[in-house]
């Protein structure tokens, strides 16, 4: 119900008059006046009531008599009375009645009631009634009533002063509430003129209206009554309490600081009077310092600090901050300053943790920071404030963990609670987990370097709640429980981090808003041109307060994560970090945010681990250490005592092995605080990613997570680090840990592009980093960087383009590292992206973005220049996936992957080479169809550098077999793949015109499909000259058959280029590795594979290449004769080709040599071409052998092979030439081939017959047998091509080779297999032939005209030297020959040089003796053969034989000689005796008799193991020579010269008498004497000599002659004989003597015989008469004891029987 209402009107009226009886009876007795008051006061009030409407108005207007019987009672002073009046006055007050005058009235009666001390609660009552309820009282009265309030707050009674105090408080907030209620009405008004500033007069201030006049006067008098001094307006105070009028100020600023704010008079008051009273007060807490005794020797003791006042100072002062710091700068600069020299750690513990509690109250209100930091860091002469609160909040932090000393006693201020017991309960087992209070769980603390400080939870979060600036009624400094401060200065600072952050980041959001709004349309500037002279860019104030609190805050922050116990403080301090690092990298300040990250990453590695990143960049921070008023802020790193629950032991990531490192549960937390980092604020970590990701790698390291597919981490298995321990704590963590870790990877491409280069950059160089760790060591790598390089990639293949370079630049180089598990996944990384990249559906698609598709392959080609293996490996597996995949969509890629493939080097190994070779074997079998025409002649490149690679014997082999199969591709899309070339061909063209430069193509004029065979033929060349012999064999025989079996396909033009630059070059190259091959022997060929003796060196080896190219070569020419002779230089070529032929036929290999000669045959085999000009030449024509037939049908998957004319056919259209008819005179060309292969025939000869020079040591070559069998067969064919023009001058040069090569010998070793055995006499094949060769030309001299007769004696001549060889054999050279009888089979030492045996030549020269014998049978007459006196050349050769007879090295030698000289006389001898006159045969009997001599009287003895039987064999030859010569020459003596019958009767004379010999042993004496001869010569002499036929008396006389001297002889024998033996008596005579007479006794019989059968005219008397006289000598012999001489007596007396006649007389005689 309100005052005003008619009820309430009523009841008030009611109420007084009720009081006023009441006061009338309680005075009747003592104070009569007051009972007469208080009844004329009823009867006014009725009076009152009665007469006006507005009651309350009229009571007011009356109010000093209505009130006036009260004041009476009061004066009483009886406490009952007083208490009903003090009632009743305040009933009037409540209802507003009372006025201005009757308010003086009753304030003075209090007054009066106060100074008696009388109803002093009441009194205060009644003075806030009369406050509160109007606004009657003012000036005077109403510091009057204020004055009285103060002096019962100072009586001697508790509850008063309390209530007093309390209605003061209100008083004075009821003056001030007066004064806003005044403003408000007087709001709309028009301003009076601003007051003086300068005004000093204290009383009044004329300016202000009543209310505020009163609210100025008493805040002027309040801080006169604090600064003890007399109030000007509080007239009467009698005492008064600073800390009272402390409270006072306080709450009067903290209440109406509007006031202050809107008059100029009050803002005044607080500059002049307020502020220096503030700072006045403090000086007793600034000069005092901690610890220095109060007993010091100083002149004046200095004031103590005084808790209260300090405590209410610091009240006011974060009042005045926080209301009115824009109008007292530079007072508050003041301020601040002190509050930071409160927290030195001298000052008292109570003051430190007021000031900490201050200080907590700016730093949660961050606008407030801001003005700060605008005002004082900013201006250039200032103070930096903003920093030094925050720098010493940080030197607070770190003061309280340093123990202070203890040693002074009186210091009064050691913290309670001893933290050095503390310190030593945590040096046993953490905070308090293991002390003596076993079971109490753990509080959160701090804990560093020993000493622990525990933490309380101070505040709720954003609110600064102090506990010890509300302390009003302590007076003296309470005890501060341990760690109140820490927790008070933690929560500052956190409050501080999350304040300045908010508000930046909302209004750094708000900006980005209303840029976007804008969205550029004009510029930004232009909203702030206006402000922008006066007021900071919002931007540099944000930087700067960053740059001024970041080194504080880190240094503080950094202490505590070491420090902190408790998960949730961490938290805390790590979300303070966090935030900081992302607002600085907002903000773009690098080195804050860097260091901010340094710190967490610090904190997420083991203690004291080493990682140069974060070192090096936290000694950029410490070295600024700050001084903070002689204080050091240092950026503490952290120590390693702090004991933190261990979850992890692993292996530092370092290059030199250490021990392990502990990971604690806070690492982990760490950690996870960097993750979020990096996921959340990626965009603004610029080049700190650096930091980030090298503090992940080494606790992804020390975790031993270990990358897997897609570069996604997981936890390795124990085994990789056996040092790795982790418990199951930190085991659930590690798949949250990987899977944010791949969260963090895939949010980069959210990214923008210069974050996500930062991003790439730092991983690049961590990975350099991991890199250098790894050299030198093979030491598992951290993987971790390239792990994620991988990562990062793969999910921005959408603009792979802008960080492939980049990325693959480095993985590259990754690929590079020695150490194998990192260049693993770098290749892994590498090819994972590559693949990912072709396989990604890019827009555009690849197929029409070539140079993407070229920029994603490109690395691919890069690895090749790599030279490890694994490497290698990788990309081939890599290749091989993209063909699988992408094969068909590669186009313009071709090349590049081609090229890859075809990177092979030798020193890569065989499994990387069959790697690659699946792919290339991949490429040709699927996509040769699907590649550009111009890649096919990469294709045939791949293919052969695949089989010139020497790791692999079986794929080059295999390469050869695809090389086949791709001309076998050629072949089948001729025309496609042509038109296609002419295409690009006509493109290429055009360019190379523009440029003004050649076209540079490999076999440029010829058709670019022509090239293209080109190129395949130039490639198998190559491979045809390989190191190894299979290769170079399987290479040659693909070449040949290729070029026989789609040769047709080739142009004209270009088969100019087969012959001159692939077949000739091959031959070149082959006969020049041939020739320089090693001869070493080769033990065996890898892999136990054993090696034919035929092949053991790689001469022997390249042997068989030589053969194989000579022979396709060969083959070539034959087969294609008819195209190549239309090339215009086919002389040259068959030049070329005779001059190949003939340096293989002279190489010292016997199977090159021999194949060159087949070759030669071959050639020779040419038949002139068909004149057929409508076929170009059908493959029925080739001569391909059938082996290489059989691979062109099995080409394809059973297709037959397509008949190569047709598309010669078409192909030759589509050029429009005809290969043109064979000119006229082609056979005249022939000639000039065949008389060039015989000179090359000729020159070959000459060669290999020529002996070596030199002396016998060297080793020297001997062409084999078959070579020169070989060589020499040759010759009858190429004789048939050269007949007609063969001359004398040839037929000599024909000689010296067949002499040369028979006089070839042959090595020991070779001989048991070119000799049948030396008994068996045949001829060698090479003698064979040298014989058909003669007999060749001697058949077509036969058949040929007269003049080729001219030649017959120069074959005999050939042939007689041949004949020679029987008796002495050809020398070769100055090399000495065994005979081979003599010659060692098996060598046994391995290195002697090998013996050479002179073949047996017998047989040969017997031969030749029987084809000389054969053909002179049929020549005798010719003239030639006449007049080159052939008869006396074959008697002068048989001589040789002849003469050795015994001494011949065969027996059958000169048997044969004997019966071939019988002949050729039987058929010579007639012809001589005719051409007698002709003078041409003079010569030939001198020669004839000494060929008789020397056989029939032989110096050599017959063999001593010759058998009787053999011996009368030989004998009889003899005779039969004796019996020639009496048959065919003597009967003929007249045509014959004289001196040749003279010395036949010699010849015969001796062999009667003189054919002893002197070795036989006794028993075959008789038969060894040659009787049977001696006796045919003596009887041919003696039938000579006394034939009558004698042509001349000297005759007669010679063979007369010859008698007596052999009867003389026979006389001397027997009587020598006869004395020696009886001189001998018992001893028998020496064999030659008994020899001798028997054989004298054996002609004399003979002697006998012949006289007897010849006619008696016949003999000369003087004959008989020497013949008796023999007979006395021959009986004196008888009594000899020889038997043999004996039985010889025997026969030789028995004739003489027949001389035994009775004498007649002498006319008897004479009459006979």
């Amino acid at each position: 119900m309100s005052t005003t209402s008619p009820e309430a009107v009523k009841k008030l009226l009611e109420n007084m008059q009720t009081d006023l009886r009441s006061l009338s009876m309680e005075c009747k007795k003592k104070f009569p006046p007051v009972k007469e008051a208080a009844e004329s006061g009823i009867v006014k009030i009725k009076t009152i009531a009665a007469r006006n409407t507005d009651i309350l108005a009229a009571l007011k207007e009356n109010s000093s008599e209505v009130v006036q019987p009260f004041l009476m009672g009061c004066g009483t002073k009886e406490p009952k009375i007083t208490q009903l009046c003090l009632a009743a006055i305040q009933r009037l007050m409540s209802h507003e009645v009372v006025s201005e005058a009757a308010a003086g009235n009753i304030i003075n009666m209090l007054w009066q009631l106060m100074e008696n001390g009388l109803e002093e609660l009441k009194l205060l009552q009644t003075v806030l009634v009369l406050l509160t309820t109007n606004t009657v009282v003012h000036d005077e009265v109403l510091s009057k009533a204020i004055v009285l309030c103060f002096r019962l707050h100072f009586t001697k009674d508790n509850i008063t002063n309390n209530t007093a105090a309390a209605t003061v408080r209100q008083v004075v907030t009821v003056v001030f509430e007066r004064m806003v209620a005044e403003d408000e009405k007087f709001k709309g008004m028009a301003e009076q003129p601003p007051a003086v500033q300068g005004n000093s007069n204290r009383r009044s201030v004329s300016t202000l209206r009543p209310s505020a006049k009163d609210a100025y006067m008493l805040f002027q008098d309040l801080c006169q009554l604090v600064n003890a001094d007399a109030p000007y307006w509080l007239v009467g105070m009698t005492e008064m309490t600073r800390t009272f009028g402390l409270e006072l100020l306080e709450s009067v600023l903290n209440d109406f600081p509007g006031v202050f704010l809107q008059h100029q008079e009050f803002s005044f008051l607080l500059k002049e009077r307020v502020c220096p009273l503030v700072i006045k007060l403090f000086s007793p807490n600034i000069k005092f310092r901690q610890g220095s005794s109060s007993s010091a020797a100083s002149p004046a003791p200095v004031e103590k600090p005084y808790f209260p006042i300090c405590m209410r100072l610091l009240r006011v002062v974060s009042v005045l901050i926080k209301h009115f710091y824009s109008l007292l700068v530079t007072e508050c600069e003041i301020f601040l300053s002190l509050l930071v020299k409160f927290l030195d750690g001298e000052k008292p513990q109570w003051l430190r943790a007021v000031a900490v509690e201050s200080v907590h109250r700016l730093c949660v209100q961050p606008h407030l920071l801001r003005s700060f930091c605008q005002s004082y860091d900013m201006k250039q002469h200032s103070t930096k404030v903003f920093r030094d609160i925050v720098n010493a909040l940080g030197s607070f932090i770190q003061s309280l963990f340093i123990v202070p000393s203890v040693g002074n006693a009186s210091s009064t201020n050691t913290p309670t609670g001893g933290s050095a017991s503390s310190a030593q309960a945590s040096a046993q087992g953490g905070a308090g987990a293991t002390g003596g209070s076993g079971g109490l769980t753990t509080q959160a603390a701090f804990e560093y370097r020993g000493t622990w400080i525990p933490l309380m939870t101070v505040s709720v979060q954003g609110s600064a709640k102090a506990t010890y600036l509300e302390m009003l009624d302590k007076v003296e400094p309470p005890s501060i429980p341990e760690g109140y401060a820490m927790s008070v200065a933690f929560s500052a600072l956190l409050d501080l981090v999350r304040g300045i952050t908010s508000m930046i980041e909302r209004e750094l959001a708000k900006e980005e808003e209303e840029a976007a709004a804008r969205d550029g349309s004009e510029p930004a500037a232009s909203a702030q041109s206006e402000d922008s002279s006066q007021e900071p860019q919002p931007h540099q104030v944000w930087e700067e307060m960053v740059s001024a609190c970041w080194c504080g805050l880190l240094a503080a922050l950094s202490l505590l994560l070491d420090a902190s116990t408790d998960e949730t403080a961490t938290e805390s301090i790590l979300k303070a970090e966090l935030t900081m690092a992302s607002l600085c990298g907002r903000l773009g300040l690098v080195t804050p945010r860097d260091a901010f990250i340094t710190a967490i990453c610090k904190a997420s590695l083991p203690p004291h681990y080493a990682l140069t990143v974060l070192s090096s960049n936290a000694a950029n921070l410490s070295s600024k250490t700050y001084s903070i008023q002689g204080q050091n802020v240092q950026i503490i790193s952290p120590s390693s005592e702090s004991h933190q629950q261990v979850v992890a032991v692993g292996q530092p990531l370092t290059s030199q092995p250490q021990g392990t490192v502990v990971l604690t549960a806070k690492n982990i937390q760490c950690m996870r605080t960097l993750l979020n980092l990096a996921h959340c604020h990626g965009a603004v970590l610029g080049t700190s990613w650096q930091l980030v990701l090298a503090t992940l790698q080494h606790l992804v390291w020390i975790l031993g997570l270990k990358p897997g597919v897609g570069g996604a981490l997981k936890p390795g298995r124990a085994v990789e680090g056996p040092s790795t321990v982790l418990t199951t704590a930190v085991m659930t963590d590690l798949p949250v840990i990987s899977s944010i870790l791949s969260r963090l990877f895939e949010s980069s491409q959210y990214l923008d592009d210069v974050s996500l280069h930062h991003l790439i950059n730092a991983l690049c160089s961590l990975s350099m980093e991991a890199m250098e760790m790894a050299y030198g060591n093979n030491k598992e790598p951290s993987l971790f960087a390239v792990a994620k390089l991988l990562e990062t990639g793969l999910v921005n293949m959408d603009r792979i383009e802008i960080l492939w370079r980049p990325l693959t630049a480095h993985l590259l180089e990754v690929c590079q590292h020695p150490n194998a598990r990192m260049r693993e996944w770098g290749a892994e990384a590498v090819t994972s992206l590559i693949k990912a990249g072709l396989a990604y559906k890019h827009d555009p698609p690849l197929s029409q973005n070539q140079r993407l598709q070229l920029l994603l392959l490109n690395p691919l080609k890069e690895l090749s220049n790599i030279l490890h293996a694994d490497i290698r490996q990788k990309q081939l597996e890599c290749v091989l996936q993209i063909l699988q995949s992408q094969g068909d969509s590669l186009g313009p890629g071709w090349p590049l992957v081609l090229g890859v493939i075809g990177a092979i080097r030798n020193d890569q190994g065989e499994s990387l080479i069959r790697t690659a070779f699946q792919c290339l074997q991949l490429v040709v079998t699927d996509f040769l169809p699907t590649m550009p025409c111009t890649c096919l002649q990469i294709v045939v490149d791949v293919a052969g550098s695949f089989g010139l690679q020497n790791q692999e014997l079986n794929i080059s082999l295999t390469s050869i077999g695809l090389l086949w199969n791709i001309s076998d591709y050629f072949f089948q899309r001729g025309e496609i793949i042509t038109e296609e070339l002419e295409r690009e061909e006509a493109v290429l063209l055009k360019q190379s015109r523009e440029n003004g430069e050649p076209l540079n193509r490999p076999f440029h004029p010829a058709p670019p499909f022509d090239c293209l065979w080109l190129c395949l033929y130039a490639k198998l060349g190559e491979l045809c000259v390989d190191p190894r012999p299979a290769v170079r064999k399987s290479a040659g025989q693909t070449m040949f058959s290729t070029i026989a079996a789609h040769g047709t396909l080739l142009q004209q033009a270009t088969w100019h280029i087969v012959v001159w630059k692939v077949l000739f070059h091959l031959l070149d190259c082959v006969r020049k590795s041939s020739t320089t091959a090693d001869k070493e022997k080769i033990e065996s060929g890898g892999g136990n594979i054993l090696i034919h003796h035929s092949r053991d060196t790689a001469e022997k080896q390249w042997a068989e290449t030589w053969v194989l190219t000579l022979a396709g070569v060969a083959r070539i020419f034959n087969t294609r004769r008819y195209l190549l002779q239309q090339l215009g230089d086919f002389f040259n070529a068959w030049e070329v080709l005779l001059d190949h032929i003939q340096s293989a036929a002279l190489s010292k290999n016997n199977e090159v040599s021999l194949a060159a000669l087949k070759s030669f045959q071959e050639i020779l085999q040419l038949v002139t071409p068909v004149k057929d000009t409508d076929k170009p030449d059908a493959l029925g024509a080739m001569d391909i052998p059938p082996v290489l037939m059989d691979p062109l049908t099995a080409s394809g998957p059973g297709r037959p092979l397509p008949r190569s004319d047709s598309l010669a056919e078409r192909l030759a259209q589509r050029y429009g030439a005809q290969p043109p008819p064979p000119p006229p005179g082609e056979e005249q060309d022939d000639s000039a081939l065949w008389w060039s292969a015989w000179s090359t025939w000729y020159r070959t000869g000459i060669e290999c017959t020529r002996p070596p020079s030199g002396g016998t040591d060297k080793l020297a070559f001997v062409p084999s047998q078959p070579f020169l069998t070989a060589l020499i067969q040759i010759f009858p064919a190429l004789y048939q091509h050269i007949a007609g023009g063969f001359s004398m001058e040839d037929l000599r040069k024909l000689g010296v080779i067949l002499h040369g090569a028979v006089s070839v010998p042959i090595s020991s070793d070779a001989s048991p297999f070119i000799l049948p055995s030396y008994t068996e006499a045949v001829l060698t094949s090479l003698q064979e032939a040298v014989l058909t060769a003669l007999d060749v030309l001697q058949k077509a001299i036969c058949v040929g005209p007269e003049t080729l007769q001219v030649m017959y004696p120069a074959i005999f001549e050939q042939l007689l030297q041949f004949v020679e060889f029987s008796c002495k054999p050809p020398q070769y050279g100055k090399m000495e020959t065994k005979h081979v009888a003599n010659a060692k089979y098996n060598q046994i030492q391995l290195f002697a040089p090998a013996e050479w045996v002179a073949l047996n030549y017998v047989p040969f020269a017997e031969r030749s003796l029987e084809v000389v014998v054969d053909l002179y049978h049929k020549t005798a007459c010719h003239k030639a053969v006449i007049n080159e006196k052939v008869l006396q050349s074959i008697i002068k050769t048989l001589r040789m034989p002849l003469g050795l007879k015994y001494a011949c090295p065969a027996e059958s030698t000169w048997k044969l000689a004997v019966s071939s000289l019988l002949k050729v006389l039987s058929i010579g001898l007639p012809v001589a005796r005719q051409q007698a006159s002709s003078g041409k045969f003079d010569t030939m009997w001198p020669e004839l008799a000494n060929a008789f001599e020397d056989f029939l009287f032989t110096k050599s003895t017959p063999p001593d193991n010759l058998s009787i039987q053999e011996f009368q064999k030989n004998e009889s030859i003899d005779v039969e020579v004796v019996q020639l010569i009496s048959t065919e020459i003597l009967p003929y003596a007249n045509f014959i010269p004289k001196e040749f019958v003279g010395q036949i009767m010699a010849m015969l004379n001796k062999g009667s008498i003189h054919s002893q010999s002197s070795s036989f042993t006794e028993a075959e004496i008789d038969i060894r004497m040659r009787e049977e001869f001696s006796k045919v010569c003596f009887e041919t002499l003696l039938q000579f000599s006394f034939s009558n036929k004698a042509s001349t008396p000297q005759e007669g006389y010679i063979s007369r002659m010859a008698l007596s001297v052999l009867l003389q002889r026979a006389q001397d024998v027997l009587r020598r004989y006869v004395e020696d033996e009886r001189l001998s008596g018992r001893c028998p005579l020496p064999r030659q003597q008994v020899t001798e007479i028997i054989f004298v006794l054996k002609a004399v019989s003979t002697l006998m015989d012949s006289l007897k059968k010849t006619q008696p005219e016949n003999v000369d008397g003087n004959t008989w008469a020497q013949v008796i006289a023999l007979y006395p000598t021959l009986v004196e012999c008888i009594t000899c004891s020889s038997p043999e001489v004996s039985s010889a007596l025997k026969e030789a007396l028995g004739p003489f029987k027949d001389l035994m006649q009775p004498p007649v007389s002498k006319v008897q005689n004479g009459e006979s």
